[in-house]
C-alpha cells in the first residue's frame, strides 16, 4: 500500500502535537532552577527572587534561585547552556552576558542568540552614579574635571567588564575624553561597599540598589544614566543633561531556557511571567526600585535582545577592546 508525503507529514503533525501536549499538560511537575548570573544582593538577583517567589506559587512547583558569578555573569549563562532543553532551567540576565561578553571574551563557551530561546523580558533599570558621603566631588562636573586634571588616577568600581555599571562608565570616559581606571568586583553589590567605604572615587549602580543609600545619605548621587530623571528620585539630574546629550545606559533583565525547549513551555512561562508583572504588589515593588517594567511576548523579545546586541557589540568593538 502506497502512503503519500500528504499523509506521512500529517501524520507526523497529529504525533509532535500530541506529545508536546503531553509535555505542557505535565509541565512543571519538579523543581525549576533559575541561575541567576550575579551574586545575592544585587539587582538581578532581587528580580530573581520577587519573580521566583511569585512563579513558584502560580506553578505549584519550588523555584530554586542559584547564583553563578563571574566572568561579568557569562559563567551562570554557561551553566545554563548546558541544561537540558525542558523548560527547568532558566537563567536570568541581561545586556552583559547576553551581547557585549561576546566581544569581550574569546572562549565565551556559548552563544547568546543560538544557544537559548527568549522567554520574556523583565524590567530596564537606570544607574546612579555614586560616591561615598566622604568623597569631594558634589557634582559630575567636579568629578570630570578632577580626572581631567589627574589622567588615570580615578577609580570606578565595575561589577564586570560588559554589564550595565561598565557600559555606563565607559560611555562617560567616551563622551567627556576623561581617563577613569576600572576596578572589577564579582558582582554589583561588593562593587558598591568599596563605594561606600570611599575605596574607589565612583561607582555606577542600578537605581533600585542604591536609591535607598542615597535617601540615607550613605552615598551621594551625583546623576541617572537614563535619558528622563527618575519619577522616585526627581532631584538627581541626568548625565544628558549635565552636558552629554543623548547619554542612554541601563541594565535590562530578561529571562531565557535553553534552545529547544518546547515552545509551548516557553510560552506558558512567558504567559506567567507577563502575569506577574502586572501584579498590584509586583508594580509597587518595582516602581520603588526605579524599574520600568518591561514584559512582552518572545518575539518580541527576540526582537529587542538583537536589536540591543548589534548595537553594544559595535560600541565595544569601536572602543578597541581587546578579547581576553
Amino acid at each position: 500500500m502506497k502512503v503519500s508525503l500528504r499523509t506521512v507529514v500529517a501524520v507526523c503533525a497529529v504525533v509532535l502535537t500530541g506529545m508536546f501536549q503531553s509535555a505542557l499538560a505535565a509541565y512543571p511537575d519538579k523543581p525549576i532552577r533559575v541561575i541567576v548570573v550575579y551574586p545575592p544582593g544585587g539587582m538581578t538577583d532581587v528580580l530573581g527572587r520577587l519573580i521566583g517567589d511569585k512563579l513558584s506559587m502560580r506553578l505549584g512547583q519550588p523555584i530554586i534561585i542559584e547564583n553563578r558569578a563571574g566572568m561579568a555573569g557569562s559563567i551562570g549563562v554557561r551553566a545554563a547552556a548546558a541544561a537540558e532543553p525542558d523548560g527547568y532551567t532558566l537563567v536570568l540576565s541581561g545586556v552583559g552576558s547576553f551581547t557585549v561578553n561576546t566581544v569581550i571574551y574569546k572562549e565565551l563557551g556559548y552563544d547568546p542568540l543560538k544557544d537559548f530561546d527568549p522567554v520574556v523580558p523583565v524590567a530596564a533599570v537606570p544607574n546612579f552614579l555614586v560616591v561615598a558621603p566622604s568623597s569631594p566631588y558634589t557634582t559630575l562636573a567636579q568629578l570630570i574635571d578632577a580626572a581631567r586634571a589627574q589622567p588615570g588616577v580615578l577609580t570606578y568600581a565595575s561589577s564586570g567588564i560588559g554589564a550595565s555599571p561598565y557600559l555606563s562608565a565607559e560611555l562617560l570616559k567616551v563622551m567627556a575624553n576623561v581617563n577613569i581606571r576600572e576596578i572589577t568586583y564579582k558582582g554589583g553589590a561588593p562593587a558598591l561597599i568599596d563605594v561606600l567605604a570611599g575605596r574607589v572615587s565612583m561607582g555606577f549602580d542600578a537605581v533600585g540598589t542604591s536609591a535607598a543609600r542615597v535617601k540615607a545619605g550613605q552615598l551621594r548621587a551625583l546623576a541617572v544614566t537614563s535619558i528622563k530623571r527618575v519619577a522616585a528620585m526627581p532631584d538627581i539630574p541626568t548625565i544628558a543633561e549635565q552636558g552629554y546629550p543623548g547619554f542612554d545606559v541601563g541594565a535590562w533583565y530578561g529571562f531565557w531556557t535553553r534552545a529547544g525547549t518546547p515552545p509551548e513551555i516557553v510560552r506558558k512561562l512567558n504567559a506567567e511571567v507577563n502575569a506577574i508583572l502586572k501584579l498590584p504588589d509586583v508594580v509597587e515593588r518595582m516602581n520603588a526600585m526605579g524599574a520600568q517594567i518591561m514584559g512582552g511576548s518572545v518575539e518580541e523579545f527576540a526582537v529587542y535582545h538583537r536589536s540591543e546586541f548589534d548595537k553594544w557589540t559595535t560600541f565595544m568593538k569601536n572602543t578597541g577592546i581587546k578579547p581576553q
